[in-house]
């Protein structure tokens, strides 16, 4: 049978940088191909060219043994192609089922929507991939992110692609869900379909994939059988470095406590929740998605309320209820979701580093522009942040730097205690590394660091001491001495070490 995608020698420049530089790619039948590389490079311009969200420069491209000229995301479709991209691209007001069918309800024999056999369809369609918790009549915006997420995964095996990408799609998934995907993806390959995956997380490459294409630079590196490879030499071919020194980081001396929560409640998002954390501390919250970690992060940040409990900064009670009044006391906030909580993508990069800090640097209203200037030259400078011009808008910027820059804006005001809700969230391993550096930077100067992550290797990685959250309970906090994956999903999932 032909190849699904045979693409040879593509090339694409934008202004400035050439993204692509005759790149070769090939996707088979019953084949799920990786596509790594850092942010920066080429791998989501050579989707978006595949799906022809952009015009190649130089290169060939056949689907399905024929070769395309101009191509487009509508022809794309024609083909049998559908892509699950990192930012779930659903209409969050319609339900479920109108997002499966949106563009082609089905119609009763006198022209109106057949409601009943478009949810039902719907419906047998997710508990086919094992997704028996969605209800089609749901408003997606009711549902949680990762089941957004499933939804987005589960549309284009509704529409029956025959070619399907998968960009990030575990980066909000908890264990079980990321399994329902796997399964999905199982199944998928033995019906001879081809999907390209795209992750940062190696095991899940070596978990799912059969082959991996590495870029950097624009450039091809190597095509190889996944089983010819190993996760270090995976991530050298793409950075220069191991996965062990990634998660490497000097420990800083602890200081006296920054912050202490006692007993803290939200029924019925979390109960009695206490720990403490020091200065030059990395302290870490794990658990399942759903178990109560973000809520409890808001909480903190006074983005939520509480129903008690006590918060105590460097011993001084507090109860915030406007996270403005946690940013003048000298807490940041990193969200988990990047693009709507913690930037404003068309707004410049300079602006998106001040906007916690504002008040500080407009007198009487006016915005002092030489502060402003000055505050996100020396926090681009400082984070290495990868950009043309501090005036350029932020959404044109990599997710690695967009997540520098989050960090800019929160030392821009100060911030001595820094609560991270999946800091590193779709994020190439180029950028974590730099990420963690500067959290390295950070506790060496003295501030706190509240931490949350999914990702087993990394929170075990950089924190001093994990507390495991289960349906919103405390199940223990573990020393780094007694770090043990196992004991740590076993806590996560409410049973005992």
């Amino acid at each position: 049978m032909a190849e699904l995608i045979a693409a040879s020698g593509i090339s694409k420049a934008f202004p400035g940088v050439r993204a692509l530089d005759q790149v070769d790619f090939i996707l088979k039948p019953g084949e799920v191909h990786a596509l790594v590389g850092e942010n920066g490079a080429g791998k989501s311009t050579l989707i978006k060219i595949l799906m022809g969200v952009y015009r190649r420069d130089t290169g060939s491209l056949s689907v399905k043994g024929r070769e395309v000229h101009e191509f487009s995301p509508e022809a794309a479709q024609d083909c049998g192609m559908a892509a699950v991209y990192q930012d779930i691209s659903l209409a969050r007001s319609l339900t479920v089922g109108e997002n499966f069918y949106l563009g082609h309800m089905p119609k009763t024999a006198f022209g109106t929507i057949d409601w009943s056999q478009a949810y039902e369809k719907c419906g047998a369609l997710l508990a086919e991939l094992g997704l028996h918790d969605i209800d089609p009549r749901a408003p997606l915006s009711s549902l949680s992110v990762a089941k957004q997420e499933m939804v987005a995964i589960a549309k284009p095996v509704f529409e029956n692609a025959d070619i399907l990408v998968f960009d990030e799609p575990t980066a909000l998934l908890a264990n079980e869900e990321t399994e329902i995907l796997f399964s999905i993806i199982r199944k998928l390959r033995n019906e001879g379909k081809g999907i390209i995956y795209i992750s940062h997380r190696m095991e899940e490459i070596f978990t799912i994939c059969d082959s991996v294409t590495v870029l950097k630079d624009g450039r091809h590196v190597r095509t190889m059988p996944v089983s010819e490879t190993n996760p270090d030499d995976l991530v050298r071919l793409m950075v220069g470095r191991s996965m062990e020194d990634m998660y490497t980081i000097k420990r800083a001396q602890h200081g006296e406590l920054a912050l202490e929560v006692d007993g803290l409640s939200r029924e019925p998002r979390f109960r009695d929740i206490s720990f403490d954390v020091h200065h030059g501390e990395i302290f870490g919250l794990f658990g399942l998605v759903g178990s109560g970690r973000t809520e409890i992060m808001r909480a903190i940040f006074g983005a939520d309320p509480i129903d008690r409990g006590e918060i105590r900064l460097e011993g001084r009670s507090v109860r915030f209820s406007h996270p403005s009044q946690a940013i003048a006391a000298g807490i940041g906030f990193m969200s988990e979701d990047r693009k709507n909580q913690s930037i404003a993508l068309p707004l410049s990069v300079r602006t998106n580093i001040n906007l916690a800090n504002y008040s500080s640097i407009s007198p009487f209203g006016i915005v002092n522009r030489t502060a402003e200037r000055d505050a996100s030259r020396i926090y681009i400078d400082r984070l290495a942040i990868k950009t043309p011009s501090d005036t350029v808008a932020i959404r044109n910027l990599s997710g690695g730097n967009q997540q520098k820059a989050v960090l800019g804006k929160n030392l821009a005001s100060n911030s001595r205690i820094l609560v991270c809700d999946e800091p590193t969230i779709g994020v190439d391993v180029g950028a974590k590394s730099e990420i963690y550096k500067i959290f390295e930077r950070l506790t060496e100067d003295g501030v706190a660091i509240l931490m949350v992550s999914s990702y087993l290797p990394e929170i075990m990685g950089l924190a001093d001491r994990i507390l495991v959250i289960y349906e919103g309970r405390a199940m223990g906090i573990v020393s780094r001495s007694e770090f043990d994956e196992e004991k740590l999903v076993r806590l996560a999932s409410g049973l005992n070490a």
